[in-house]
Order: structure tokens, then C-alpha cells, then sequence
């Protein structure tokens, strides 16, 4: 992949966080990966979205070093990296500060299956990473991050490209894709999903999980070897 389409691409969707109101300010950033060339494209830290360009995009190797660029790239690249490197089938990620997923975050919960927009996108609840430890945070701190995310995929034997996104307790979500495109996809549904659990529960404190066979049939006819939702070639 020519590198120049890939910053514009990750410029585009780092844009769309914004736009589809998962950020304010400057708290959010996608990343993709070229995995032939070993390199990653992130945004840059700290910078208005409104400056935000495709040249001033931050290319890395995977060892976070800066290879094209002149800002610094986005403080949670460390986080990013690790994603990468634990799950090889990822091409993009997402993090922000969206309302609804941090709530859940912040809780500590797991975002419960209650229906079918959530089985649509997630084959089962979204999970919550714990906290990270003192020790950890004074080690590396983004790093680490990564680490409880990816350890929380492994304790709980999780398909990473079949619930994609997690929560981190007292911090926030992280979504990921084939593509940064689809990262952010998964970012938007996981804060809706976000919003609707809090709406059920609201409604329904006694609310049950929905069925494990609605789960399955949703899932898998968007994503399943048969799956016949859609229109050929339709990511979505």
C-alpha cells in the first residue's frame, strides 16, 4: 500500500471521530498499520482536529520509533502497537473518550448483550479490561494498556476479529478492524450499544441477556461463512 494513500486514509478517519460526535476536543486518535512495510500511521498528539492534515500525520516502525514526521506522534501509540503486534488479522484502531463507553468503562462492567444491533457487530458482551496497577502505570503506562486489553482477549478466549472492542476500566474504549474505516465503524456501534444497555437497564433492572441463539443467528448472518446479509462486496 503507497504510504501517501494510507495517511489519507487515517487523516479521513481520524476526521470521521469528530464527525460522528465520539471525541471533543483532541480526545481521540485512529492508527492503521501497513504490515508489509512495518509501518504505522497515527495521528498526531494533541493537535486540533481542525489542523489536522494528511502530511502532518505520524508514521512509526512497530517499535513506536517516529519515521516520517515532524510532530510527535499520539501518546496512546504504545497502546496501539501492542494491538498490533498480538492481533495480526487488525489494520486499523480507534480509541476515544466517547460518554457512553467510558460510563461503562468507569463502572467496570462489560457491556451486556441485550439485542440484536449488539450481535450485528459483537459476538458477545464487550468485554471490561481491568484496571491497570500501580507498578504498571509507572512502567508504561500506554503499554501496559495494551497488555490488559490483550490479556483480557486471552484469559477470556475471545476471537479479537469477532468482538472488536473492549472497555478499560477507568479509561475508555478501544475499537479496532481490517481497516481504519472499520475501526471507527466499530467505535460508532460500540457507543450506541453503549447507550442502549444503559437505556434497557434503566428501563428494566431485572433485564435479562437476550438468548444465545438470537446472538448466533444476528452475528452470523452478517459474518458467518453463509452469511447473506448485505450486498456483495458490502462491508457493512
Amino acid at each position: 500500500m503507497l504510504l501517501k494513500e494510507l495517511r489519507q486514509r487515517v487523516y479521513e478517519a481520524n476526521i470521521a471521530l469528530p464527525q460522528h460526535g465520539l471525541v471533543k476536543f483532541t480526545w481521540g486518535n485512529v492508527s492503521a498499520i501497513d504490515r508489509e512495510a512495518g509501518l504505522i500511521v497515527i495521528k498526531p498528539s494533541g493537535v486540533d482536529y481542525d489542523l489536522l492534515s494528511p502530511e502532518n500525520m505520524v508514521v512509526t516502525d512497530l517499535d513506536g520509533n517516529v519515521v516520517e514526521g515532524d510532530l510527535n506522534p499520539s501518546s496512546d501509540l504504545a497502546t496501539h502497537v501492542e494491538l498490533y503486534k498480538a492481533f495480526p488479522n487488525v489494520g486499523g484502531v480507534v480509541h476515544t473518550h466517547s460518554t457512553e463507553a467510558v460510563g461503562w468503562a468507569q463502572a467496570g462492567r462489560d457491556i451486556p448483550f441485550y439485542g440484536t444491533t449488539h450481535a450485528d457487530y459483537f459476538y458477545g458482551p464487550i468485554p471490561a479490561a481491568r484496571s491497570l496497577t500501580e507498578d504498571e502505570i509507572d512502567r508504561a503506562y500506554e503499554m501496559e494498556t495494551g497488555t490488559v486489553i490483550i490479556e483480557t482477549f486471552r484469559e477470556r478466549d475471545l476471537d479479537p476479529m469477532a468482538v472488536p472492542g473492549i472497555v478499560v476500566r477507568n479509561h475508555g474504549p478501544f475499537t479496532w478492524g481490517k481497516s481504519p474505516e472499520e475501526a471507527v465503524y466499530h467505535s460508532v456501534v460500540l457507543e450506541e450499544v453503549a447507550k442502549m444497555a444503559r437505556f434497557t437497564e434503566a428501563i428494566n433492572p431485572q433485564v435479562e441477556e437476550a438468548p444465545q441463539f438470537l446472538m448466533d443467528k444476528h452475528y452470523l448472518r452478517k459474518h458467518g461463512p453463509n452469511a447473506y446479509y448485505g450486498q456483495k462486496g458490502q462491508s457493512h
